[in-house]
């Protein structure tokens, strides 16, 4: 595919990090993924190469570069690896950009420089236990009391909880205005009296990305560590996800690309009565279909990234391009198995870790059903 658009120093970039990925990543993915084993050592090298803070200023420790850029880097990193991929994005669009964009001049300049300069490993806390897609259901609270806020509760599903160095975390403040002005965010640092991460997931896919519990024990925060308004934590974190969204479907064009690329390798070398199985065309059409919704989910992303730099609402483009590009990412990897026959079934071939990679795509940050819902609300919405 031609990456129509792109300027000379994004090309760039996206070439970069195409060749870190090849030489950093590649040669660890199965070792990782069998073992669940945190990249460490890498995730240093991203930060050391300003990817742990692209979309952020240069004078808080960023790159200072646009989504447009976040989207290449994130997408070449899951090409390779999609547990690399969502390591990065959920540091970059989760955690930071909540203090980003909630927080204050002081709050900026005490976390996200940490953050954006891979200093420190942030992590998002939303979703509990019995509260995923209805947000209301939140359990964990947040009381005001001498010296701070007294926070009790869990959270669940959380990237890079076991190993962050903080979470932002929303807290019921208020159980009787629920999410119209009862839930605020919360900065905790690890190490903070009454923190812990908990269990550490066992996955089917993105193995080397920890997904983990945080639980709080009456745990005290300073009232500096309040992100943003006292009630305004569901607000902020509705524009978080409208930037997350991006990086999830950016997340999906690079496992998809990389399911592609492997089918297209294997279909040109694997032989079938006598030919190779590209030459039969149930085979071309396969590569052909994929190839069209890879692009098409490719522009449906770089329309909202580009809106976002421009700073454009993007809640309509980002729900698009997240639905779009996870579901077609999923069919995507679905026939790169196909195509590898016996082979896509056993782990010599990358093919199946992408199939089990790529599935998350269409539940994080928002399910396919929840994304429905919002471009449904934002068509309506524009016609009243």
């Amino acid at each position: 595919m031609a990456y129509f658009g792109l300027t000379e120093e994004q090309e760039q970039l996206r070439k970069e990090v195409r060749a870190f990925a090849e030489r950093e990543v590649l040669p660890h993915v199965s070792e990782w993924d069998e073992k669940s084993e945190f990249p460490h050592t890498v995730v240093k090298k991203l930060g050391e190469m300003g990817l742990m803070g692209v979309i952020f200023p240069e004078e808080l420790g960023g790159a200072g570069m646009g989504y447009v850029e976040y989207v290449l880097a994130v997408e070449e990193l899951s090409r390779v690896d999609g547990s690399v991929g969502i390591i990065v994005a959920s540091h970059n669009s989760l955690c930071t950009n909540h203090i980003m964009l909630g927080g204050n001049d002081a709050q900026k300049k005490r976390w996200v420089s940490k953050l954006a300069s891979g200093e420190w490993l942030g992590s998002w806390g939303l979703t509990e236990p019995g509260s995923g897609s209805d947000a209301g259901g939140m359990r964990t609270t947040a009381v005001k009391g001498d010296g701070g806020w007294v926070l009790n509760g869990s959270k669940t599903f959380i990237t890079n909880g076991t190993y962050a160095d903080c979470a932002l975390v929303l807290a019921v403040t208020d159980k009787e205005k629920g999410t119209h002005g009862g839930i605020s965010a919360f900065l905790v640092e690890k190490g903070t009296a009454g923190f812990r991460p908990g269990k550490k997931e066992n996955k089917l896919g993105l193995r080397a990305s920890d997904t983990a519990e945080l639980i709080f024990e009456n745990c005290v925060v300073p009232e500096e560590n309040l992100i943003g308004e006292v009630g305004a934590g569901f607000k902020d974190a509705m524009r978080v996800l409208d930037g997350g969204r991006i990086s999830i479907a950016a997340l999906a064009l690079g496992m998809a690309r990389g399911a592609l690329d492997a089918a297209v390798k294997y279909a040109t070398q694997r032989k079938q009565f006598g030919k190779a199985i590209s030459e039969f065309q149930a085979i071309q059409f396969k590569l052909a279909t994929m190839a069209t919704e890879l692009d098409a989910a490719w522009l449906l992303t770089m329309r909202a990234a580009q809106m976002k730099d421009k700073g454009l609402k993007v809640t309509l483009e980002s729900a698009m391009a997240k639905l779009y590009a996870s579901e077609a990412a999923c069919r995507i990897c679905d026939e790169g198995v196909q195509i590898h026959g016996g082979y896509g079934f056993i782990k010599d071939y990358p093919a199946e870790k992408f199939y089990r990679d790529v599935k998350l795509c269409t539940i994080g940050e928002g399910t396919s059903e929840i994304q429905r819902m919002v471009i449904s609300r934002e068509l309506l919405k524009a016609r009243t």
